[in-house]
């Protein structure tokens, strides 16, 4: 299978910022373990980044005309509580999306308890630090 990792805003910063939540690990160290583990398994991935909602929004329409994937792991940090653009983009391509999230967002602060990109990914994983992205993949597989 190939995948598109994505993701979002404030995760360029991860292993800087805090790091007892997220880990010492930067997002280029994270996407090193992941492409390992994807080649290890047969499979090939792709890596994108922004802090700019709407250039999400672009990479999964993109993803989706140009079939350039079969899934996507989608870590969209803070917009995953509000970004409505997101979640209709998300709902308008015909390729499974996995939310992914380091943290367990539900042992944190209130607002992140919700999500408003859950109802229309085939799947949540959070709570295991970089491996989370992991196990989205081995689900998306099976």
């Amino acid at each position: 299978m190939k995948f598109l990792v994505i993701n979002g805003v404030n995760l360029n910063l991860t292993g800087m910022r805090e790091q007892g939540v997220y880990g010492t690990a930067t997002l280029e160290q994270i996407n090193a373990n992941i492409k390992a583990f994807c080649e290890k398994n047969g499979d090939s991935v792709e890596f994108y980044q922004s802090n700019v909602e709407g250039e999400l929004v672009n990479k999964l329409h993109e993803a989706y005309l140009q079939k350039s994937c079969d899934g996507i792991l989608l870590n969209a940090g803070a917009f995953t509580h509000y970004s409505y653009a997101l979640r209709d983009a998300i709902a308008a391509i015909n390729i499974p999306v996995a939310e992914v999230h380091m943290s367990n967002v539900h042992a944190r602060e209130s607002f992140r308890h919700s999500s408003v990109i859950s109802e229309v990914c085939k799947g949540v994983v959070c709570g295991f630090g970089e491996k989370s992205y992991l196990a989205a993949i081995v689900a998306l597989k099976n």
